[in-house]
């Protein structure tokens, strides 16, 4: 059988798309707004700087209008930035507002553009500070003006708009993943409640049902479900009032036969030889008839739920050896682990149901029990095993053989009901543990019970 590929939780996939979906979008409007917000900021400190370009080199002019040959003097007198710094060009003469910023400071591209007579502005990096430098060139004068302008300001304010436009994503990404979890959880919350009430009928709660829902779409997906319930319980009802009522209706016509043939097998030696081989063939079917019929109706009492647990404190190596002993298994070795000798709340009846059709599967289908064996199961409980040489059970059918009617490969053509391991199954789920069945080492199989310890039973 191929097996289902893993996947994510239905609530866990909603989350994960309402939170990529804010994500993208964050991120989209993140860095919309940040470029907006970087070209307005520069191209205002561009315009900014180009005005006072333009008017330092105005001034510049006026200086050399009126033939004013101290130009060291107005280029230092220049009113800017503190990291900001100027170059006055007079002929093949330079005039630095700064000693340390002199020609080789400015971009070679913008000086020799500005130079050959024209005008611009370039950004660039000096000691790993940004920097925006203007020039222009003052034709009527024989002169050039460049000055560079501190973009540091600007990037720490892009730096600040940037941090907390990726915070503001951050916090709409998780606050989505919230809201996703929290309304997945919500609009979930039917599809599990239908998963309680379904595992609840599962186990046995045939009048489980779904409680109406405000909103019309999903209560019409609980007036579905109850609709099913209702038609699941009343059609197991049926069927099981059915098999009871089939059981009792054969117990009187069963009840005559088997008092007519114990007669006659009374009298057996009066009757013929071949007439004694078909007594025989009868007799083993009136008895196998009989034995299923009880079965049937023990089966319809738990399913009606009639079949109480009535637990009493008993300890499995006082009981278990009398109950072997009063079925005919009294010379089956028992063998009692040291860490086994407690007691249990358990049900006496359900018990010798359980070693008696454990041990009759035994002779019947594993030719004999060979052993039966008390196990501690460290804090969960007390194992009861019985084990047999015979064929063993395929692995493909461990779980079928304990379904009603079922038999395995190697008990096919063997004398049985198909009906004392079901019986084993349900009163052990009865006693609130299991039933399975396992390899025994050396050949044959091992018939394995677990009884919880501190459990005095819940019933059907």
């Amino acid at each position: 059988m191929k097996q289902p590929r893993r996947t994510l939780s239905l609530r866990t996939r909603v989350t994960l798309f309402l939170s990529l979906t804010a994500l993208v979008a964050s991120m989209s409007l993140t860095l919309l707004t940040y470029t907006s917000a970087r070209n307005y900021l520069l191209s205002q400190r561009s315009a900014v700087a180009r005005a006072q370009t333009f008017a330092n080199a105005k001034a510049a002019r006026d200086e050399l209008r009126l033939g004013q040959t101290d130009l060291g003097r107005f280029i230092t007198s220049i009113r800017n930035e503190d990291t900001g710094f100027a170059l006055l060009y007079v002929g093949d003469t330079s005039y630095p507002q700064k000693v340390q910023y002199r020609q080789d400071s400015f971009p070679p591209d913008l000086v020799s553009q500005v130079l050959d007579g024209g005008s611009g502005q370039q950004r660039f990096q000096l000691r790993g500070e940004p920097y925006l430098a203007v020039g222009v060139s003052i034709r009527e004068s024989n002169a050039n003006y460049i000055e560079a302008f501190p973009l540091a300001s600007t990037d720490r304010v892009l730096w600040v708009i940037g941090t907390a436009l990726l915070a503001g994503s951050a916090a709409i990404t998780l606050l989505a993943a919230a809201l996703g979890w929290w309304t997945s959880r919500r609009l979930l919350k039917p599809v599990s409640r239908v998963a309680i009430a379904a595992g609840g009928i599962a186990s046995g709660g045939l009048d489980i049902r779904m409680e109406p829902e405000s909103d019309p779409e999903l209560n019409r997906l609980a007036q579905s479900f109850n609709d099913m319930a209702d038609a699941v319980q009343t059609r197991i009802e049926r069927e099981a009032r059915f098999a009871s009522d089939v059981s009792h209706e054969l117990r009187s016509p069963i009840t005559a036969l088997t008092a007519a043939v114990e007669v006659l097998d009374a009298r057996r030696a009066d009757l013929p030889e071949r007439t004694q081989q078909a007594l025989d063939v009868v007799v083993n079917q009136v008895r196998r008839f009989d034995q299923m019929v009880m079965d049937l109706l023990e089966l319809a009492r738990i399913d009606s739920g009639v079949s109480d647990v009535n637990s009493e404190e008993l300890r499995l190596d006082e009981v278990v050896p009398r109950i072997a002993q009063r079925y005919g298994f009294g010379d089956v070795p028992i063998e009692v682990h040291p860490d086994a000798h407690r007691t249990l709340w358990i049900d006496k009846l359900r018990l010798e149901r359980i070693v008696a059709n454990l041990l009759d599967n035994a002779r019947q289908h594993g030719g004999e029990p060979t052993r039966v064996s008390i196990e501690s199961d460290r804090d969960q409980g007390l194992l009861l095993a019985v084990e047999d040489s015979g064929p063993g059970v395929a692995r493909g059918e461990r779980q079928r053989i304990f379904e009603r009617f079922a038999r395995g490969t190697a008990a096919r053509h063997r004398v049985g009901s198909g009906l004392g391991l079901a019986l084993v199954a349900e009163h052990a789920h009865a006693l609130g543990g299991d039933a399975w069945v396992e390899d025994r080492i050396g050949g044959g199989a091992r018939f394995v019970v677990r009884f919880p310890f501190d459990r005095k039973g819940s019933g059907y």
